[in-house]
């Protein structure tokens, strides 16, 4: 028989009408009564699935695939995407099924994956977490409001989807500061889950236009002791490696800080590749745990 995740008493915020109302969670609280249950799923707007708290060898396809998801009356909600989100579905993002709750568990008839029951437990004060029984899998979900939603924390986490949510990158932006180098050139970026590939063909070619003219690895960074800086090699097939500071301005721009020239770039997403219920990439587009290998360096640019 599998044990209870938390013995005693956790807070959770809820909105309730115009009132602000605090409900005290116990794994008994959930459990005793489907309208409990559900008060717990409605007290936050989104629910950020936290990937790398995964437990188990299967899978629950809909949670895998999203950044998000949300409970409000009835209706399942997720945000797919890094892209849009906050903005999609006025931030829950899209419709994709129905739910109704039991003591301590929900029922959700997602529009593609089907009927899931999922029992659901209490983590601390703003987490729960789903258990699948028949894959014996769970998911941790941290709660936030839409006014103090942490779209850092998501951007930054999960930059490696961000970078490969467009088709292309375009260069729209050279600093006049730096020394002259080879990247200046390049006005096309494209990140596979694999490998990337560059252009120099002039800005506002067509997508279906461009010829990549480069190609090799790619490596993101986390940066030790900086969680809001990520550092980028792009290691060039027979031309060495280029090695850059990546920031997130927005979810469609990112900016590339080139240390050896001191040159600033900045590139805009084209081509957004929107991952509906189960659409183009749904099988290739699921989130997996992610640990980028850690660079011990100090933040070069000045923003």
């Amino acid at each position: 028989m599998r044990a209870k995740l938390l013995f005693g008493m956790v807070l959770l915020g809820t909105l309730m009408t115009s009132c602000y109302t605090e409900v005290i969670v116990e794994d008994e609280f959930i459990e005793d009564s489907a309208f409990n249950t559900d008060l717990v799923l409605q007290s936050y707007d989104l629910w950020y699935v936290d990937i790398n708290q995964t437990r188990g060898n299967g899978e629950v396809p809909f949670l895998q695939r999203a950044f998000t998801i949300s409970f409000d009356d009835g209706v399942v909600y997720a945000n797919n995407n890094i892209v849009g989100i906050g903005k999609t579905g006025n931030g829950l993002g899209i419709d994709v099924g129905y739910y109704s709750t039991l003591r301590g568990a929900v029922e959700i008839d997602h529009d593609v994956d089907g009927p899931w029951l999922l029992e659901v437990f209490a983590v601390n004060g703003n987490a729960i977490e789903l258990y699948d029984g028949r894959s014996n899998t769970s998911y941790v979900l941290r709660g936030y409001q839409r006014n103090n939603f942490d779209y850092d924390l998501v951007f930054y986490d999960n930059i490696n989807y961000l970078i490969q949510e467009y088709d292309a990158w375009e260069k729209v932006y050279t600093s006049e500061e730096g020394a002259i180098n080879d990247f200046d050139n390049e006005n096309f970026l494209q990140f596979l889950p694999n490998f990337f590939r560059s252009s120099i063909d002039a800005v506002g070619t067509p997508i279906s236009n461009i010829q990549w003219d480069f190609e090799g690895d790619y490596q993101v960074y986390d940066v030790e002791n900086d969680e809001t800086l990520k550092t980028l090699t792009l290691a060039y097939d027979f031309m060495g490696n280029d090695y850059f500071e990546l920031y997130v301005i927005n979810d469609s721009t990112i900016e590339l800080y080139h240390p050896n020239s001191g040159t600033v770039y900045e590139f805009r997403g084209r081509g957004y590749q929107q991952y509906l219920k189960s659409a183009k990439g749904s099988v290739a587009k699921k989130r997996t745990k992610t640990s980028n290998p850690i660079m011990k360096v100090e933040r070069k640019r000045n923003r």
